[in-house]
C-alpha cells in the first residue's frame, strides 16, 4: 500500500575483457514489501572462464552459471528498487562436491556479508537457497557473489530479492539516537523541539521506553528539580519545546513539568502582539511581524496546556483567534499563504501597501497546516469561531492539491512556482502538506477525494529516505532554517540531509500514514 511498483530496464555495461555480458533483459524490479523478484543467472554477468550450464537438471529458467574454480569468480546481478530499504537475498544454487565453497556479498561495491559458506546440497540435481538481508538504494543496485575459495562458487541458478518491509519512524528514531545523545543533539530549540515531539509520537506507538526516557532526559537539561527553566521566551520559536513539558507532566505526574510549561502560558499575557491581536514572531528583533511559521511555534502547546491544566476556555478560543488572525493577514484568494506580515511595513520585504511578504514559502505553509489540524482537534466542537477555521483549512488543502508536483508527489521550496526550472522539491514540506491533507479528509474537513492527494504525497517523501550501510537512516531535501526573503533567497538555502526540519515532519507524517 505504501510503495508503488516501478519498471525500469536494467542493463549491465561492464568490460569484455574479463566479463561475459548475455544480452538478456532483466526482469522488472519490484519495491513491494514481501513481492518476491527473482533475477535469473543466466541474464546475469559473471566472470571470464564461467558458463551458462543446463546439464543439471532442476535449474529455474534456461540455464545455471558454472563459475570458472579461482578464488574471485564471480556472479553479479543489477538489481532496481523503486524505494530504498532491506531486502533478502536468496540466491538459489547447487553444490555437488563435499568441499564448501564460500563467497563474499558484495551490495554496490561493499562486502555486507563475508566468507558465506555453501555447503554440499548432496548434489548437483539438488537445488537449494541460501539467504541474505542487507539494504538496497532506491535506483540501481548491484550485487555479487565472489567465490572465496579456488573452487569457485557454487553452481547459481537464480537471485530472489523480496524487499523487506521497513518501520521507518522506528528506523528513523533508533539512527537518531544513535547518532547524538541527549546532551549531543542540541540545545532548547523549536528544530530539536520538533524532532522529540515525532519521537513521542512514535512511543505512543510502540511504547518502548528507551524513547520517552531520551526525551526526559534532553528536557531535564534545562528543567531543575523545582520546575525553574532559564529562558525568557521573548520569540515564539523557543516556545515549540513546550509541547514536550506538557507531555513529560502527562506521562510521568512529576508537577515539576506543568511549573516550567508555565512559564510560557504566563509569558503569553504580556507578550506583545499586532493592533488586531496576533502574537509577534519575536518580542525583540521581529516586532509587529506575523510569519506563518509561528502558530506551530505556540498554538499546538497552548492547545494542549490547556487541555492537561483546565485552561481550555482562555487556550481555545486563543488559538483559534490567533490562526485566524495569522490567516486574515497571509491567505490570499487562492488558498496560500505569504511567508509573512510586517505590521510596520518597515521590512525591506514587505510591501509599503499590503506588509507581506513577496512569495510563498513551502514550510510556512506547512507549520500552518499542522497548527490548524492540532488546535482543531485539541479545541471543542462548540468552540466560537471554529468553522471559520475550518473554512481557512479547505482554502489550504485546495491549494496544496492544485500545486503539487505530480511527478515526484512533493512540494516545491516556493510553492507556486513549481514550472521555474531552479525550483526544487522540498522534504519537510510535502511531510507537512501530507499529514495535513491526510489528517483533514479523516476528520471531515474535507472531501476525501483529498485522500489521493496524501498518497501520492507520502510515496513522494518516501522516496526521499533511505538506508545507509551502516543500517541508519538518511533523509534528503531539506531546507535548513529560513528567514523571509525573495524568490532566490529561498531557492538558494542549502539543501540538507537528517535536518531535524526534516525528521520531525517526516515522523509526524509517518506516524499518521501507519
Amino acid at each position: 500500500m505504501r510503495a508503488h511498483t516501478l519498471r525500469r530496464a536494467l542493463a549491465a555495461l561492464l568490460s569484455l575483457s574479463t566479463l561475459i555480458t548475455p544480452s538478456v533483459a532483466l526482469p522488472s524490479a519490484t519495491a513491494l514489501a514481501g513481492t518476491t523478484s527473482r533475477y535469473e543467472a543466466e541474464v546475469a554477468t559473471y566472470s571470464a572462464g564461467s558458463s551458462v550450464d543446463s546439464n543439471h537438471t532442476g535449474f529455474s529458467g534456461t540455464g545455471f552459471v558454472n563459475t570458472r574454480n579461482a578464488i574471485g569468480s564471480y556472479v553479479q546481478w543489477t538489481v532496481g528498487r523503486a524505494q530504498a530499504g532491506p531486502a533478502t537475498l536468496a540466491f538459489g544454487h547447487a553444490n555437488g562436491t563435499t568441499a564448501i565453497r564460500a563467497v563474499d556479498i558484495t551490495v554496490n561495491g561493499t562486502v555486507v556479508a563475508k566468507n558465506v559458506p555453501y555447503p554440499s546440497t548432496g548434489g548437483w540435481t539438488l537445488w537449494t537457497t541460501r539467504m541474505t538481508t542487507v539494504n538496497l538504494n532506491a535506483g540501481s543496485n548491484t550485487i555479487r557473489a565472489t567465490a572465496t575459495t579456488a573452487e569457485g562458487t557454487a553452481n547459481l541458478d537464480y537471485l530472489d530479492v523480496t524487499p523487506v518491509a521497513t518501520d521507518w519512524s522506528k528506523a528513523m528514531v533508533d539512527s537518531t539516537m544513535a547518532r547524538y545523545t541527549p546532551t549531543t543533539i542540541g540545545g532548547w530549540s523549536y528544530p530539536v523541539g520538533l524532532y522529540l515531539y515525532g519521537q513521542y509520537l512514535v512511543y505512543q506507538r510502540t511504547h518502548d521506553p528507551k524513547y520517552l526516557a531520551y526525551i526526559k532526559s534532553w528536557v531535564d537539561r534545562f528543567v531543575d528539580s523545582s520546575g525553574s527553566i532559564n529562558n525568557s521566551f521573548n520569540d515564539l520559536d523557543s516556545m515549540l519545546s513546550g509541547r514536550l513539558l506538557v507531555i513529560l507532566h502527562h506521562e510521568t505526574g512529576d508537577n515539576r513539568y506543568k511549573v516550567a510549561a508555565g512559564k510560557i502560558r504566563t509569558r503569553l499575557n504580556t507578550y506583545p502582539r499586532t493592533t488586531d491581536g496576533g502574537f509577534w514572531h519575536a518580542a525583540t528583533y521581529r516586532q509587529h511581524q506575523l510569519w506563518g511559521d509561528g502558530v506551530f511555534m505556540v498554538d499546538p502547546f497552548l492547545a494542549e496546556y490547556g487541555r492537561e491544566f483546565g485552561d481550555a476556555t482562555y487556550t481555545g478560543r486563543e488559538t483559534v483567534d490567533q490562526l485566524l488572525t495569522y490567516a486574515k493577514h497571509l491567505q490570499q484568494p487562492n488558498g496560500l499563504l505569504r511567508h509573512a506580515y510586517d505590521e510596520a511595513r518597515a521590512q525591506t520585504w514587505a510591501d509599503p501597501t499590503t506588509g507581506l511578504a513577496p512569495e510563498v514559502w513551502c514550510r510556512a505553509e506547512g507549520w500552518y497546516g499542522m497548527a490548524v489540524i492540532d488546535v482543531l482537534e485539541a479545541v471543542p466542537t462548540n468552540q466560537p469561531r471554529r468553522a471559520e477555521l475550518i473554512a481557512v483549512l479547505r482554502k489550504l488543502v485546495a491549494a496544496y492539491a492544485q500545486h503539487q508536483d505530480l511527478n515526484t508527489g512533493r512540494w516545491f521550496q516556493v510553492v507556486d512556482k513549481g514550472n521555474r526550472t531552479d525550483n526544487w522539491t522540498e522534504t519537510s514540506c510535502s511531510s507537512m502538506y501530507t499529514f495535513t491533507i491526510s489528517r483533514a479528509v479523516q476528520g471531515g474537513y474535507v472531501d476525501p477525494s483529498y485522500k489521493a492527494t496524501a498518497d501520492r504525497g507520502y510515496q513522494g517523501v518516501l522516496a526521499t529516505i533511505s538506508l545507509g550501510n551502516d543500517g541508519r537512516t538518511h533523509l534528503n531535501d531539506i531546507s535548513v532554517g529560513t528567514n523571509v526573503g525573495n524568490y532566490q533567497y529561498y531557492i538558494d538555502r542549502a539543501r540538507a540531509t537528517n535536518d531535524f526540519h526534516g525528521l520531525g515532519a517526516f515522523l509526524i507524517m509517518n506516524e499518521e500514514h501507519l
